[in-house]
C-alpha cells in the first residue's frame, strides 16, 4: 500500500516495536546507551531521498520535467520543513487526513522511524551519504522518545542549531551511525527525505534521564579490582617476586588502575534493555 501526495509516493511502514542502542557495557558504547524499545504506529515514507525533480514536482513548478532526477544535497532542514508545510497545505494531504482517525504530519524521519523503515527494507540510502532526521542531537539515549515522535531540541549553544542525522559507511551499507549536521546549512553528501506519519499527542513516554550512578560506581570498582588491580599484584607473586608486591605496591596499583580503565573501555557486563511497557 502506498500514498501519493503532491506527486511524491510514500510506502507504508507497518507498526512495529524497534530496539535502539546497545546493551554492551564498555565505555566506548556509552553514546548508544541505554538500549530501549520504541513502539511505533504505522506510517508512510519515501523509499529514496528527495531529488531535484521530486522537490519541483511537490512544489508544482512548471519546469519540474526539466529538473535532474538526482539526489539533492542542497536541502537544509529549514528547506525541508518549508516543503513539508507546503505539502500539508495541499489538497492531497487534506483528502488523506479526512480518511484518518487522527491528525497526521509530513516531516523528516525520527531515528526510531528510520530504523523501523530500514528493518522493513523500505528506506534506501547509498553508502557514503548522510540523511537529515527531525530529532535534536544528543550525547546518548537518555530522554529519547519511545513512541517515534521527534526528539525536541532542549540544549543551548551551538548544538541548538544542529539536527540529528543518520550516516552510512562509505563502503558498507550495513554499518550506520548517528551524527549531527547544521540545520541551516547544506553539506556535501547530506540528503533528506519526507515521511507521512501520525501526529503523536499527549505526554510522551521517554527514556528516563536518571540512572543509578552509585550502582555504576560499585560495578566499576568491582571490575577494576578484579580485572586490573588483582592481576597486577598477582603476576609478580606468581613469578617469584613477592617482595616487589610489597615494595612496589604504588606502581602495581597504578598499573592495575590503568589495566582496569582499558578493560572498562572495551568490556563490561551487558546493561539491561528498557522495555516500552516498563517505563511509565
Amino acid at each position: 500500500m502506498s500514498v501519493t501526495l503532491n506527486g511524491l509516493t510514500f510506502a507504508r511502514v507497518e507498526a512495529a516495536t524497534t530496539v535502539l542502542g546497545t546493551t554492551k557495557g564498555g565505555w566506548v558504547y556509552a553514546s548508544q546507551r541505554p538500549c530501549y524499545e520504541a513502539k511505533l504506529p504505522s506510517f508512510f515514507v519515501m523509499n529514496n531521498p528527495l531529488t531535484e525533480r521530486n522537490v519541483a514536482v511537490a512544489l508544482g513548478l512548471p519546469s519540474a520535467d526539466d529538473k535532474p532526477d538526482e539526489t539533492m544535497e542542497a536541502l537544509t532542514s529549514d528547506d525541508l520543513n518549508e516543503l513539508a508545510n507546503h505539502m500539508m497545505a495541499g489538497e492531497d494531504f487534506r483528502a488523506f487526513t479526512a480518511q484518518q482517525d487522527g491528525p497526521w504530519e509530513v516531516r523528516a524521519l525520527s531515528e526510531s522511524e528510520w530504523k523501523t523503515a530500514t528493518s522493513q527494507n523500505l528506506v534506501h540510502l547509498r553508502p557514503g551519504l548522510t540523511e537529515r532526521l527531525c530529532d535534536a542531537p544528543a550525547s546518548n539515549n537518555r530522554g529519547a522518545m519511545m513512541d517515534g515522535r521527534p526528539r525536541p531540541n532542549e540544549v543551548l549553544g551551538p548544538a541548538s542549531r544542529q539536527v540529528a542525522a543518520m550516516a552510512v559507511h562509505p563502503k558498507n551499507a550495513e554499518v550506520t551511525a548517528i551524527t549531527s549536521v547544521p540545520r541551516e546549512r547544506p553539506l556535501p553528501n547530506v540528503v533528506a527525505r519526507l515521511a507521512l506519519t501520525p501526529l503523536r499527542q499527549g505526554s510522551p513516554k521517554r527514556v528516563p534521564e536518571a540512572t543509578d550512578r552509585w550502582s555504576n560506581v560499585r560495578a566499576e570498582l568491582l571490575w577494576t579490582t578484579v580485572l586490573g588491580i588483582v592481576p597486577s599484584f598477582l603476576i609478580p607473586v606468581l613469578r617469584g617476586m613477592s617482595s616487589y608486591a610489597v615494595d612496589g605496591w604504588v606502581n602495581l596499583l597504578f598499573g592495575g588502575l590503568c589495566a582496569g580503565f582499558l578493560t572498562g573501555a572495551l568490556w563490561r557486563p551487558k546493561r539491561p534493555m528498557l522495555r516500552y511497557d516498563d517505563v511509565s
